[in-house]
């Protein structure tokens, strides 16, 4: 169950009805995860939305590489949601089950390309050190690109306040569905 109220469109006023109406009749089709939350206020939901359609679907970054990328923040941040909904986006777009096992685990995925092996190198620095070694940045800026780097770097940031949006507020999981690893416990009330 969320923390925070998730308002339906009966529910919502002018504006969030306004930015859930482009949501929905844009690319995703739906408004699920951390929009949810962010209709509370609809200008946020609205630039949310559009640096989120922006970064998945118009940048350089191939689909496998963005959901990479994705995969490795959403389990490094230990988001279930972000987890299970970039899972199936993985799946769907021919990412290997072993790949994604692996990725699951923590661990460095069998068969991955060069490109592919350097934006996973680059995620999983990214989110443990919140910065990447000068080896990683500088193979990765020299077979990838300028373009690509920033735009990888502003995907992995975004994805991190996704993950944390989730987290924060607890947005559920479609029912039926569990999550795909444990959830650490809360810190305990000073």
């Amino acid at each position: 169950m969320s923390r925070i109220s998730l308002p339906s469109p009966e529910q919502m006023d002018a504006d969030q009805l306004r930015v859930y109406n482009k949501i929905i009749s844009g690319r995703r089709g739906k408004i699920q995860g951390p929009l949810r939350a962010a209709l509370h206020n609809a200008e946020l939901a609205d630039r949310w939305q559009a640096l989120g359609e922006l970064l998945r679907y118009n940048t350089t970054l191939p689909p496998r590489w963005s959901e990479l990328a994705i995969l490795v923040t959403g389990r490094a941040c230990q988001s279930p949601f972000e987890w299970y909904a970039h899972r199936k986006e993985a799946e769907a777009i021919g990412i290997e089950a072993p790949i994604i096992e692996a990725l699951l685990q923590q661990q460095v995925p069998p068969g991955l390309n060069e490109d592919e092996a350097l934006v996973h190198q680059f995620s999983v620095e990214l989110n443990a050190s919140r910065s990447v070694s000068d080896a990683t940045y500088a193979q990765t800026l020299a077979r990838l690109g300028e373009r690509a780097v920033v735009e990888l770097t502003a995907l992995v940031g975004y994805y991190t306040m996704v993950a944390m949006t989730l987290n924060a507020h607890e947005i559920p999981l479609p029912e039926g569905v569990q999550p795909a690893f444990l959830l650490p416990q809360r810190a305990p009330k000073p």
